[in-house]
């Protein structure tokens, strides 16, 4: 660990919490239907959406009304990317020709996308059209990302209002999260990176002749496409150079905004945000982590603006932004510490920014505390980008990203997701202490009672239950572990990590695990899909059964839910849960993998 390693983080989360404040007290207005500056460029786009598609803007709904037209809409929104990827080969803005998407990875591609976590198994250079990619993930990239700001607000109505039975109107919330927030972001947030020289074009690929040719033996071939043997069975081979090489482009920058704003994470190549034409400067590289952490982060602000207490936003986000510090100096460090199998044989493990440290897997233009940063924010966040390979990380350096992940992406969280998942977690902090004094818990004047904790109680069994029980299952079936390309505990580390990463709409991939199977897509397929909307509709039956209850002046009982010993306990109660809940699975990975490694 170094002074500059440490600088880099520290300025990370001084720039994140000046900008919560300004940013949460705007996306209030949004939600408040109050003034906010956007009105008269937005205000038109706004009441034209409604006109064309019928929507009563002043109509509310209660829970169930929200959910079916949630469900609907996103039902919707998997279906036409699914036919977007197995027509593409048909449909204009496809000049590199590419032919339609296996019907397994295209549902898989698109219950990701839909899902807000965009898992990729694909390679998107190689795979998808330039129409697939605007119209198909980065259109989900904008609505997937309001599905989760629309659930989060509707809960927040349901915590402030008094004895109704509605919760707003789900297009509402829709359209503005949309337009007022994730566009203009997203736009000021393109043109930053274009000129830091990320790729936006709709040209075709470029083809470079290499200034050295590079020769190869390229397998010789039969007219069948066989191998052609010699008299001893030997494939034949010759000798092949290669004097130019393809450079993929497209719509890039566009649609990297919002993979970051929207906690996406799905990049338009391969490499994600290591590729420097997603993310070309160290200046870009801070700009998306900021960019993936915002919005996550001043929605805890717009919450507590929302309830009349901004001290409530406050201390949500003290708990979060703790956790998180404390993992990625955890990351560092142990990133920093290097590699004990080479510090054994007296290997000196140095790069540029990296003193002592691992680079394997890393940017060097990035070094190690930015690549700590990222690797914890984004699983943080349930963004999923990657700017290095995580499967190259040290086991306790893996272990980071991979935990981040099992708290249930409430650490800042996606978009909407991980905010209202810390209030459910903060539900069931005030009933433990509601337990401990004898007395009906309550949270912002409203009493958690038996139907409320019956919620929570799905809130958090859901996820480990997809994560563990997938992962059980892949590790005794061959089409499972025949996709492992690492042996023993770092392999199941990698099947772990890709359910605990599809269980909770993260996306991000360790890497080392063949997951483009018919297996890993339809079984992944599945498990997004149930941790979002299994969970949304809890959350939503949640907003409309506080939303009934009438609001209980504090007592001498009641637990101030905006001081320390809140947010100490809060921070306790959603680290407990992870623990108990993943620990004898991390001991099988990352754990065992480490005391291997030091025993050796």
């Amino acid at each position: 660990m170094t002074i500059n390693g440490l600088a880099q983080i520290g300025l990370f989360f001084l720039v994140l919490v000046a900008l919560v404040k300004p940013l949460g007290w705007y996306m209030a207005r949004v939600y408040t239907g109050q003034a906010c500056g956007m009105d008269r460029v937005m205000g038109p786009f706004e009441r034209l959406i409604y006109r064309v598609c019928g929507v009563r803007a002043a109509e509310e709904m209660n829970w169930r009304t929200y959910a079916v037209a949630m469900l609907l809409f996103n039902g919707t929104g998997l279906v036409t990317l699914y036919a977007l990827q197995r027509l593409q080969g048909f449909l204009p803005l496809n000049p590199s020709a590419f032919e339609a998407v296996a019907p397994d990875l295209a549902f898989n591609t698109a219950s990701s996308f839909v899902t807000n976590t965009n898992w990729q198994a694909y390679g998107g250079e190689s795979t998808l059209s330039y129409l697939t990619q605007m119209l198909g993930l980065t259109v989900q990239n904008f609505v997937s990302a309001a599905t989760g700001m629309a659930i989060l607000v509707a809960l927040i109505r349901g915590l402030i209002a008094r004895t109704a039975v509605t919760i707003g109107n789900f297009w509402v919330d829709l359209t503005r999260s949309t337009l007022y927030i994730f566009l203009p972001l997203s736009a000021v947030l393109a043109l930053l990176l274009v000129s830091q020289g990320t790729v936006q074009t709709i040209g075709s690929a470029h083809h470079t002749a290499f200034l050295q040719p590079v020769t190869y033996d390229k397998p010789m071939l039969d007219a069948a496409g066989q191998p052609v043997l010699d008299e001893k069975g030997i494939a034949k081979t010759e000798s092949t150079a290669v004097i130019e090489q393809t450079l993929a482009v497209g719509p890039v920058a566009s649609q990297v905004a919002i993979k970051h704003l929207g906690t996406n994470g799905g990049g338009f190549f391969n490499a994600n945000a290591a590729h420097p034409y997603e993310n070309p400067t160290p200046l870009t590289d801070f700009i998306l982590i900021l960019a993936e952490t915002l919005i996550a982060a001043s929605l805890t602000y717009t919450f507590g603006t929302m309830v009349g207490d901004t001290r409530q936003g406050w201390a949500i986000l003290a708990a979060m932004l703790s956790v998180l510090l404390f993992f990625v100096l955890g990351a560092y460090w142990a990133e920093s510490a290097g590699n004990p199998r080479l510090a054994v044989l007296g290997v000196e493990q140095t790069a540029v920014n990296a003193p002592g440290g691992n680079m394997e897997g890393k940017e060097v233009r990035f070094g190690i505390a930015r690549s700590a940063l990222f690797a914890t924010a984004t699983t943080a966040t349930s963004t999923g980008a990657v700017n290095s390979m995580h499967d190259s990380f040290t086991p306790l350096g893996g272990l980071v990203p991979l935990f981040m992940m099992q708290f249930g992406e409430v650490i800042l969280g996606g978009v909407g997701s991980g905010l209202y998942g810390m209030l459910v977690f903060a539900i069931i902090a005030v009933f433990i202490a509601g337990l401990m004094v004898g007395r009906t818990p309550e949270y912002l004047g409203k009493k958690i009672e038996t139907y409320e904790m019956k919620m929570a109680a799905l809130l958090i069994l859901i996820m480990p239950i997809i994560v563990l029980g997938f992962t059980a299952v892949a590790v005794v079936m061959e089409s499972g572990t025949s996709s492992i390309l690492n042996p023993g505990a770092h392999g199941f580390s990698e099947i772990l990590y890709a359910y605990t990463s599809q269980g909770n709409n993260n996306g991000s991939a360790f890497g080392g695990l063949n997951a483009n199977t018919p297996f890993y897509n339809l079984t992944g397929a599945l498990a997004m899909l149930v941790s979002r909307f299994w969970l949304a509709i809890p959350t939503l039956a949640l907003a409309g059964s506080l939303a009934r209850k009438t609001i209980v002046p504090a007592g001498p009982g009641t637990l101030p839910t905006h001081r320390p010993l809140f947010v100490g306990l809060l921070v306790g109660v959603v680290i407990m849960v992870g623990a108990l809940t993943f620990v004898p699975a991390l001991a099988l990975g990352p754990v065992v993998e480490h005391l291997l490694i030091v025993a050796r």
